[in-house]
């Protein structure tokens, strides 16, 4: 890493960069040319506009231009609101992601949705901005907590449901190379969400739903397994697959170590109302499902199908 990036800062073109970094001064990457180090916090609860402006603002007092760089190095809400703060800057300044958790290297860093939090919902606003670079490298997660390697997990394990299944069966390596290829290929065929890119969101209207309704104590890649696990479960409801394809969902999360039920005290119609604000719910409650051709965007969902899955689904102990 500390040969590439400034192999690829230099290829930009780039005189000055700005590296925005949630992790200690010594695993914060060299870029090569003149930089400032700006410190990053890594949280959900940090990723709102204010950070953006501030962000911006820091950019300007460096006298970064359009044809310098910005760098993130951190998880997925470091490089969600670095990558929309470098989206803005300038109407669109060149931005590397060095992601430093499973789930940023999977998901976050990868197809240029930038987006921060409202206190209304999650990842409300936000601008499409492709990365001029994403540098994974495994070292950096060598001191990942148990609790991050099951946020990067969860986006991993919905992949079976997607286009890339048995991952599970692969080394880490493979399975993030494979996660990385399929999103990119659904990105490359859909850019700006009017089609397939859809599919990406397997399991994470619920999930949205999740984090806001337990102020993001549950994490990102928890909540995608729990929606993973109702995505199967509404699919069912709904006469779109079978008993078994029902079960795979459950079997599936859980072979990851994975969260299958819904945490002891959120309550149902609470979920449904911040599922309500999801940005795909354009004609009532929407969600992408499992189906007989495979998955697929389901608009129009009666809210009373919806609540009685919900209320079927087992909840996970106390504690």
């Amino acid at each position: 890493m500390q040969r590439l990036l400034p192999q690829v800062v230099a290829a930009l073109g780039a005189r000055k960069a700005v590296v925005v970094t949630a992790r200690p001064p010594e695993r914060t990457p060299d870029p090569g040319v003149p930089s400032l180090v700006v410190r990053a916090r890594d949280g959900e609860e940090a990723k709102d506009l204010a950070a953006v402006t501030d962000l911006c603002r820091r950019f300007v007092g460096f006298g970064l231009t359009r044809s310098d760089v910005v760098v993130s190095c951190g998880g997925g809400t470091t490089t969600d609101t670095v990558g929309l703060a470098a989206a803005l800057y300038h109407r669109g300044t060149p931005v590397v992601h060095v992601p430093t958790s499973l789930l940023a290297q999977v998901d976050a860093s990868v197809g240029g949705k930038t987006a921060v939090n409202l206190p209304e919902g999650k990842n409300l606003v936000g601008a499409y901005w492709q990365p001029a670079a994403v540098l994974c490298d495994l070292d950096h997660l060598d001191t990942l907590p148990e609790r991050e390697w099951r946020n990067g997990l969860g986006e991993i394990a919905r992949c079976h449901f997607i286009g890339a299944p048995d991952l599970d069966r692969l080394p880490l390596l493979d399975q993030i190379a494979a996660s990385v290829t399929l999103k990119a290929g659904v990105v490359a065929a859909d850019e700006r969400d009017s089609g397939p890119r859809h599919l990406l969101n397997y399991g994470h209207t619920l999930g949205h739903a999740l984090e806001r309704a337990t102020g993001f104590a549950l994490r990102h890649g928890e909540g995608v397994a729990i929606g993973t696990v109702f995505a199967g479960r509404l699919a069912g409801a709904l006469g779109r697959i079978g008993p078994e394809r029902v079960a795979e969902h459950r079997d599936v999360v859980a072979r990851y170590g994975l969260p299958t039920g819904l945490p002891p005290h959120v309550s149902v119609p609470e979920l449904v109302e911040l599922m309500r604000l999801d940005k795909k719910a354009t004609d009532g409650l929407t969600f992408v499902l499992d189906g007989p051709e495979g998955p697929g965007l389901v608009r129009g969902i009666a809210e009373e199908t919806v609540s009685a899955t919900l209320a079927e689904m087992p909840r996970e102990p106390e504690g």
